[in-house]
């Protein structure tokens, strides 16, 4: 069977144009709603327990940023979502994965590895990681990747790295480089999200969602627009 394949960055649930309030559950359902793989990026640390229920799949993640307000971090970002962002909520790039396909690993990979605790704790800079789970369907195995970096192609290369060992994969993110492309794998999109694959076909190359599949009102759930594939 085919595998529908989307990937996000979510903003923490927030709009764009930004406003004062945030749809993180409402997003999660539209986003994994027919899909059988999500990667997210840039979900409120509080929200990782809830992701089973919203989505109806298997949650797995790598946290990136810890939360500066604990567990009033969410009541902060309520309150004013502007102003109160990821250092105070904590951050996690996650992989949503089907209940009818079979977890039998994880992997993770720092891709910033000189940034020192310093940095995390007093600069509040985050640290960048590409976070992989092992899946079986219909007895292929297959790696799927989640990674978001800071447009550093060194930190690409270690994403490709922690999934070396793999003929068949899927690399998913924020690239924040613009068509990105990398040897041996399919052709990026033009913009800075991406689905990436190797040793697989494309049923579907990837697409953008239309503006109006993210709509409330006036505004856009997060300021970028999920990306979909379909993997024969």
């Amino acid at each position: 069977m085919p595998l529908v394949v989307r990937s996000w960055n979510v903003f923490h649930g927030r709009t764009w144009p930004e406003s004062r309030r945030t749809h993180l559950e409402d997003m999660v359902r539209l986003v994994s709603d027919g899909a059988d793989v999500v990667a997210l990026q840039e979900v409120p640390l509080w929200a990782l327990r809830r992701l089973d229920d919203w989505s109806g799949m298997t949650a797995r993640w790598a946290c990136t940023m810890p939360a500066l307000y604990g567990p009033l971090g969410r009541a902060a970002a309520a309150f004013d979502p502007i102003r109160f962002r990821s250092q105070t909520t904590g951050q996690a790039n996650v992989l949503l994965v089907g209940k009818e396909l079979r977890l039998t690993g994880q992997r993770m990979r720092i891709l910033n590895p000189e940034l020192g605790s310093r940095d995390r704790l007093l600069r509040w800079r985050q640290r960048r990681t590409c976070h992989a789970v092992d899946i079986e369907d219909g007895g292929r195995g297959i790696v799927i990747g989640n990674l978001h970096t800071d447009g550093d192609p060194a930190q690409v290369a270690r994403a490709v790295a922690l999934v070396a060992d793999t003929q068949a994969c899927i690399l998913c993110g924020d690239f924040n480089i613009p068509a990105y492309a990398l040897a041996g794998f399919s052709v990026p999109l033009e913009g800075i999200d991406q689905i990436l694959v190797r040793g697989l076909e494309l049923a579907q190359p990837p697409v953008r969602w239309d503006d109006e599949r993210r709509r409330v009102g006036r505004r856009l759930l997060s300021d970028h627009a999920p990306i979909e594939a379909v993997v024969a």
